[in-house]
């Protein structure tokens, strides 16, 4: 399947929506300083696309049933890269807060299409291998641009969003490759209804919840973490994104090796407690390190918690829907996570405000601890089922 041109093209596409707030947190810090931003304020720079791509990717997604995935999914491209590479040249917060926000939208436009198209150039098991190859492109991904970001930031961090200038090209070379995939699909009302039933189910409300929960805490440290870095060692671009790098590939290692060996071994509850008590456990720790090698190793060990509790609940998700709306409850569950990624800043701001920064990762922690340690006590793995 890797041979297939047309599937690289789409995963390249799509590591585009990881791209779009893992370049900046790196930056964040110089941008605060030299424009004169206030903290709080800012964060939501890293944060606020989340909520517009959550809101818009359904959506774009009914849209692309409607017209065809490729009659979005290049509008989508451009528009990303003009609302990207636009924040290079902004210099007051509101109006950049609002092409973050519409950056999003682009974002949710490539998310839905992409996932849209490689759903129907596979069926069965090919489908399924597609969908695996995305998320590792997105994990890779999640390594690469954060360094991209905070090496092209330790130059000058405007030049950081030159990277989103990416959605041009990939944006022609869709239009010759995947010139054939335009036909828009049949929306199936009856399953409609049956989704409607499936989300009526407080045990799926429970695991979008957990979701949006997990991307809170994540998201602490992509925020958080380099403002305090920036504070306490003076910390450039560079090492910050050496140090969200770390957190990622923590998760990519953890997720590929050893994520089905745990919940295979402990179930998917107990699994997913573990996740969170080692993102507990390794916030609670973060502000009161100051060697660099244990920071790392503190950072690659939140990013295994985090690779634990995403595909463990994932896949208690995948349990949960009926054949056929697997996609759509799956795709509910990003969006969930995305919303989570935009709470984060809102709901940690009041904290920072009042008591600073290593109080944000206490609270964090104990958001954690307080998801894990009832699943460790109460947690059981019977089967979710939906009729």
């Amino acid at each position: 399947m890797l041979r297939d041109p047309k599937l690289i093209v789409l995963l390249l596409a799509g590591s585009l929506t990881t791209m779009t707030g893992g370049v900046i947190a790196p930056i964040l810090p110089d941008m605060i300083q030299q424009l004169h931003f206030d903290p709080s304020v800012a964060a939501h720079l890293v944060s606020i696309h989340c909520l517009t791509i959550a809101l818009s990717s359904p959506l774009l997604g009914i849209l692309a049933d409607k017209v065809g995935s490729l009659w979005v999914l290049v509008p989508s491209l451009l528009l990303y890269a003009l609302f990207g590479t636009v924040g290079a040249i902004i210099q007051s917060i509101l109006p950049l807060l609002v092409s973050r926000a519409l950056l999003g939208v682009a974002s949710g436009g490539i998310a839905a299409a992409s996932l849209g198209l490689l759903g129907n150039m596979y069926d069965g098991q090919q489908r399924s291998q597609a969908l695996a190859y995305a998320t590792t492109t997105l994990t890779i991904a999640g390594i690469l641009f954060p360094l991209l970001g905070g090496w092209l930031g330790n130059i000058n961090w405007r030049f950081t969003f030159g990277l989103y200038s990416l959605g041009i090209p990939l944006a022609v070379v869709v239009v010759v490759m995947l010139r054939q995939q335009t036909q828009p699909t049949k929306v199936n009302q009856i399953a409609s209804n049956k989704l409607g039933r499936v989300l009526g189910d407080r045990r799926v409300v429970g695991l979008l919840l957990t979701l949006g929960v997990a991307s809170i805490v994540m998201y602490t440290v992509v925020i958080y973490a380099p403002l305090y870095f920036k504070a306490t060692m003076n910390a450039g671009a560079a090492l910050n994104g050496i140090i969200l790098a770390a957190r990622a590939i923590g998760a990519a290692i953890i997720s590929a090796f050893a994520a089905q060996r745990l919940l295979q071994s402990l179930g998917t509850a107990r699994a997913t407690a573990v996740g969170f008590a080692l993102m507990a456990v390794t916030l609670a720790t973060l502000p009161l390190l100051e060697q660099l090698y244990l920071i790392l190793f503190m950072a690659g060990l939140f990013g295994a918690g985090f690779g634990i509790v995403l595909p463990s609940l994932y896949s208690a998700l995948a349990d949960v829907a009926p054949v056929n709306l697997r996609s759509s409850i799956l795709a509910l569950g990003t969006g969930a996570g995305f919303l989570g990624q935009f709470f984060s800043p809102i709901l940690l701001s009041p904290v920072l405000d009042s008591s600073g920064l290593p109080s944000v990762f206490y609270t964090a922690a104990s958001l954690s601890a307080a998801i894990a340690i009832p699943l460790i006590l109460f947690g059981n793995d019977g089967r979710i089922t939906t009729r």
